[in-house]
């Protein structure tokens, strides 16, 4: 396999990561068309996610919590990618069409301070696609926690949400249109495992707010053990497609769309 370059490691790993394709054709499918509009998208780990939404048209900015993962970020997308609080943005009244939190609310305890920043940037008439963790009490989340893949080990401050949960939170300033669950058994039991295998090899690294996040040195540093993986990358992808067996089974991923309440 020739040599990574900065550049497009996070392209690769997208490509050979069935969850992180996944949530974006989910991202997607709610945002619609994007051209012409002025969007953000908040929370979107290593920058692909923000890289693959510019490719839609429109004028994008981007923003996460700390410095690492924004210089991530704009590592892959260059320009307008922010750092932000759980609280605060730097952006102006009314100035987006479109807000997309991907994997983003679990980490902050404000959450309902952040909903009320959202309520001041987005115009009247915008949408907002929310992304997060779906509450399942399951065997697999007890077998993740006892192998040590804790909600605190992912940066995360809550478990996730259930639909409710987003319901009571947006109330008064959004109004959920529609949501799903995606990402069921099958597929979070791979990523279990590859997480685990992850952790092994990078035991001791430095992890960030967002939790651990994979960077271009990792990519560098673990390039045989990629190139093995994509050798069964076809097999892992083969096992996620299981999940379409388990009907009526709620996914580990929760997705709403959301329309602002704002005269």
């Amino acid at each position: 396999m020739k040599k990574i370059l900065e550049k497009e490691w996070p392209l690769l790993l997208f490509n050979k990561s069935v969850l992180k394709q996944r949530k974006f054709k989910e991202i997607t499918a709610l945002l619609g068309e994007t051209t012409d509009l002025h969007c953000l998208d908040i929370g979107s780990d290593n920058g692909v996610i923000s890289y693959l939404l510019r490719q839609r048209g429109g004028i994008w900015k981007s923003a996460d919590l700390d410095e690492h993962t924004v210089n991530s970020i704009r590592g892959l997308v260059k320009d307008n990618v922010f750092q932000i609080n759980g609280r605060h943005t730097p952006f102006a009244d009314n100035e987006f069409d479109r807000v997309a939190i991907i994997d983003f609310l679990e980490h902050i305890h404000t959450d309902e301070e952040f909903v009320k920043e959202l309520f001041r940037i987005i115009k009247p008439g915008g949408e907002l696609i929310i992304n997060v963790p779906h509450i399942k009490n399951s065997l697999l989340r007890k077998f993740r926690l006892a192998i040590g893949q804790t909600d605190e080990k992912h940066g995360h401050v809550r478990p996730g949400y259930t639909v409710d949960d987003l319901v009571s939170l947006l109330m008064g300033r959004f109004k959920i249109v529609s949501h799903r669950t995606y990402s069921k058994f099958f597929s979070e039991a791979i990523d279990t495992l590859m997480t685990l295998a992850l952790d092994l090899l990078k035991r001791g690294g430095a992890k960030s707010q967002k939790g651990r996040i994979v960077t271009g040195q990792d990519m560098k540093r673990y390039q045989k053990m990629f190139s093995m993986y994509s050798l069964v990358y076809p097999v892992v992808w083969l096992f996620s497609k299981l999940d379409a067996l388990l009907l009526g089974a709620s996914g580990y991923m929760l997705i709403v769309k959301a329309r602002i309440d704002k005269t």
